[in-house]
């Protein structure tokens, strides 16, 4: 992608042009519910060099909201209002639900907008495949949101996979398991049925799948159950990868599990490592904490994963969780032309998994 002369954002500083101010990226923010109200519109805000300019919702509380916490933006009420003004937009971020996000990403590419989509890019891979193909043939950046690369976890797991302290990797096994016996008909995940990308296989399951093969790589073998157990979506999935590595990968998502499992457990040839909590920068921004704030994404010891090597163990310090290395990575692709932090195809390879999975449950009834 050649990048765009930026148009100087609404909400940056006042005063002289400045190189910082000169450069920076006007952001159209396309839904303002869970998604872009907590996670996307803060994350952009504590981005050097993007501003959210635009914001899109109809939702007359949701609008009330972001004029509250984007008072320079524009509030609008349909994406075509961004499409109109493409020629002083930068970068659209579609924060709606998924059944959505191939229609207004194609929208955006064809008006020539860099575009961030919130996971999953798409409700199957040949919708997702069909998208890449799209911005590909256009020279426009498409970047899913896959932000829990930089949980503390997967960070803490990089290191010690690169320091070689658990030596050959054998057994990886990752969970976001959650106890929610009585399903919400509010939350559009459990609302919306698993075609129109509700349920955890698509949800949970996107950022599992996608951790899984950062880390261990290409698998040559899948199996899965995906199960309805309250009625409607999926909400009990498990998920066994045979990665090319050699790794085995045991994934769950699951709104049934009373007594949850650790986040992570990795069984190697000199220990294992094992991590009971789940990052807590979701919890953090729920909480109205700023991604730019100094100990932002840190984790309280009592939260530290383990070294086990037998009956013998020690707490090892947690990397720093870090969304907000995603938008950073976004504005340099936006000012440089840089790789992306995630790839479109990367998406694209989780999706022709969950689609195996879910062609496997069906295929069982």
């Amino acid at each position: 992608m050649t990048p765009r002369r930026a148009v100087r954002g609404a909400n940056a500083r006042a005063g002289p042009t400045s190189p910082d101010t000169a450069d920076r990226q006007r952001v159209a923010l396309i839904g303002y519910g869970l998604a872009g109200r907590v996670f996307h519109g803060p994350l952009v805000r504590a981005t050097p060099g993007l501003d959210i300019a635009a914001i899109v919702t109809r939702d007359s509380s949701r609008r009330e909201q972001a004029a509250l916490d984007f008072p320079a933006a524009t509030l609008l009420e349909t994406p075509d209002e961004v499409w109109a003004r493409r020629d002083h937009l930068d970068l659209v971020v579609i924060a709606t639900t998924p059944g959505t996000h191939a229609r207004l990403a194609r929208e955006a590419i064809d008006a020539g907008l860099a575009l961030v989509v919130e996971k999953p890019l798409a409700v199957d891979a040949g919708e997702a495949r069909a998208l890449i193909d799209h911005a590909e043939a256009r020279g426009v950046s498409l970047v899913p949101f896959h932000n829990r690369r930089w949980d503390s976890d997967q960070l803490t797991l990089r290191r010690l996979l690169q320091e070689q302290t658990l030596g050959a990797v054998h057994r990886y096994e990752s969970r976001f398991e959650r106890w929610r016996p009585e399903p919400n008909a509010r939350a559009w995940r459990e609302a919306l049925t698993s075609a129109e990308g509700g349920g955890v296989l698509l949800d949970l399951g996107t950022h599992l799948v996608d951790q899984a093969l950062t880390l261990f790589g290409p698998v040559s073998r899948i199996y899965g159950e995906v199960q309805s157990r309250r009625g409607g979506a999926d909400d009990d999935v498990f998920i066994a990868l045979h990665h090319m590595s050699g790794v085995e990968s045991h994934l769950w998502a699951s709104a049934l599990s009373a007594a949850p499992g650790p986040r992570v457990r990795v069984q190697g040839s000199a220990g294992a490592y094992i991590v009971q909590e789940l990052d807590g920068q979701e919890t953090a921004l729920r909480g109205g904490a700023h991604p730019d704030d100094r100990d932002f994404g840190l984790e309280p010891q009592e939260h530290w994963g383990r070294l086990w090597r037998g009956d013998r163990s020690e707490v090892l310090p947690s990397e720093p969780g870090r969304w907000l290395t995603f938008y950073e990575g976004v504005a340099r692709t936006l000012r440089t032309g840089a790789p992306p932090p995630v790839e479109a195809r990367d998406a694209l390879l989780a999706l022709e998994i969950l689609d195996t999975v879910r062609g496997q449950a069906l295929e069982e009834g």
